[in-house]
């Protein structure tokens, strides 16, 4: 199952753009998130997806900018 991660960074940033792109390249479950790329939330809405997902499954990000600011404090 390919499974789409969405963000933005920031509260005026749109989602639709990167969620019709998931969408498009077959994502059958999409898992966004709209908040600061400094918030917990964001990283709790990363692990959902990746809790999420089972083995065979693929995590599809339209950039890799859009999984996460940075590694720190994924764990």
């Amino acid at each position: 199952m390919l499974i789409g991660y969405a963000r933005v960074s920031t509260t005026s940033q749109d989602l639709e753009t990167q969620k019709e792109i998931l969408e498009k390249e077959g994502c059958e479950k999409l898992f966004v998130k709209k908040v600061t790329g400094t918030s917990t939330k964001q990283i709790a809405q990363l692990y959902e997806a990746i809790e999420f997902a089972r083995e065979g499954d693929t995590l599809v990000v339209t950039e890799i900018d859009r999984l996460a600011r940075s590694s720190f404090g994924l764990k």
